[in-house]
């Protein structure tokens, strides 16, 4: 009688290593994530409140602190660390559009890994207008990556996908916005959306959601607002006048970042190309008189301002946007790892804060979500990932039209200005990678009735470096 059911060792083993392949290297990766995202956030957060004791002590020493961390943050990078620069989602980026082993084995190594936790813990330590949660994508695609060693067989695909997992599931335990990993890694990761990676990258963010909420528990990450039954009538206005505003500050500051040749001086441009050092303590004292300016409300990502002004125990200057916004690109030039998420919806927090001036009649909270949610669009250029974003952050659902309608304007608006930035930021990292020089062929002397002597090989040039791997972000 024919057996229904083959219990041989080798083919239950045959079949357990299909399952761990199929399923639990992702998983693995996915708590690996998990765990990191949690700790680095409570790293980050533990080294701003440093800073801030510091601050409050001496309220100069940011003079002193910020340019010497500064300086000290772009030499670490540019000498260990190249390609852990910036948010870290052009690199995920780069490596998802190109060869996923050559690229991630440049951009998402344990190097990079390390220098991008330690030097942003560095950068925060300083104070920073940076956030966590970009470096944090990377850090996921990172993990995730170098699990592909596992793989008996690894591919292309496999490199892939376990980088869009890692990358879309570090978002969303950074925010606690699982939907938002999900639309982040169609919309703004890949453009597309392939079946075979579904089931993967939705079990991945879940794993990882799963970590984070059991070691943070439940929590909304700006809070819940309240929002009443009856909406305003100047509703439709705010949402037009807010989403033309952020989109054009949103669009300005693309445009600063990604034209920089256009209207950084000269002096200052040959000094960023000569002695970056220099400049990066020039633009961490800039950092720091801004911040001794504004009272201390722009160091650090934001969070805690935009939070306040949420829950109504924050009054901010109507001037904090445009200082924070200095204080972000000042961030950004020298070339230092950092997310601009968390500080662009501080500065969006801001604008609403502004705008509440005009309308006056309608509840702050809900112009503060309009503006965060139209300015992080506007940055971006990703409208559904935003709005998604902001409304679990808030716990929002009421809001869900109006936040879709201002961050489609915004993001619209700021087109007209600047192309996507992360799409930018990542054609940098996307050159072709240089080819190795063939070994010189030594020159046959020809047979002659008088021997002549060999002719020495000539050595081959050095490779020409890499030029994606020094982007300016």
């Amino acid at each position: 009688m024919p057996k229904l059911f083959s219990l041989q060792p080798s083919v239950v083993l045959r079949r357990a290593r299909r399952l761990w392949r199929q399923y639990g290297i992702f998983w693995l990766g996915a708590i690996a994530v998990g765990l990191i995202a949690v700790l680095y956030a409570r790293l980050i957060d533990w080294g701003y409140a440093e800073f801030r004791t510091l601050q409050k002590g001496y309220a100069w020493a940011p003079l002193i602190v910020t340019p010497a961390v500064a300086a000290l943050a772009v030499w670490l990078t540019r000498t260990f660390f190249r390609g852990a620069e910036g948010s870290g989602i052009p690199q995920v980026i780069a490596t998802l559009h190109s060869k996923p082993g050559p690229y991630g084995e440049r951009l998402l190594s344990f190097r990079i890994l390390f220098g991008k936790i330690a030097v942003s813990f560095l950068g925060i330590l300083g104070g920073f207008t940076i956030g966590r949660e970009g470096p944090t994508v990377q850090v996921g695609a990172a993990l995730m990556f170098n699990l592909r060693r596992l793989y008996p067989r690894s591919n292309a695909l496999i490199e892939r996908q376990l980088v869009l997992a890692g990358a879309a599931a570090g978002l969303s335990a950074a925010f606690n916005t699982p939907l938002a990993g999900v639309v982040f890694a169609i919309e703004e990761l890949t453009r597309s959306f392939e079946a075979r990676a579904s089931g993967v990258l939705i079990t991945a963010i879940i794993i990882a959601g799963v970590v984070a909420l059991g070691l943070n528990g439940n929590y909304t990450y700006f809070g819940t607002i309240q929002i009443g039954v009856h909406f305003p009538d100047l509703l439709a206005l705010a949402v037009l006048l807010t989403a033309v505003v952020t989109g054009i500050a949103g669009g300005v500051f693309g445009w600063l970042l990604l034209n920089t040749a256009r209207w950084i001086p000269t002096p200052l441009r040959q000094l960023h190309r000569e002695r970056p050092v220099v400049f990066a303590a020039l633009c961490g004292f800039t950092i720091a008189v801004v911040g001794l300016i504004s009272g201390g409300t722009t160091f650090g990502s934001g969070y805690a301002e935009a939070r306040g002004l949420l829950d109504g125990h924050e009054r901010l200057s109507v001037f904090y946007p445009f200082l924070k916004m200095i204080a972000m690109i000042g961030s950004y030039l020298p070339g230092i790892p950092g997310g601009i998420f968390a500080p662009s919806l501080s500065i969006g927090a801001g604008f609403g804060n502004l705008l509440h001036m005009v309308f006056d009649s309608m509840q702050l909270p809900m112009l503060i979500a309009l503006a965060m949610v139209g300015y992080l669009a506007a940055v971006t250029q990703s409208p559904i990932t935003s709005f998604v974003i902001v409304m679990e952050m808030i716990d929002g659902h009421a809001l869900v039209i109006s936040l879709m309608a201002t961050a489609l304007i915004a993001s619209r608006v700021s087109r007209l200005f600047a192309p996507p930035l992360y799409e930018s930021l990542a054609e940098r990292y996307m050159a072709p990678l240089p080819q190795p020089v063939p070994a010189p062929t030594p020159e046959v002397p020809e047979v002659l009735d008088v021997p002549e002597p060999a002719t020495e090989p000539v050595d081959g040039e050095p490779p020409a470096e890499d030029s994606a791997d020094t982007p300016r972000q």
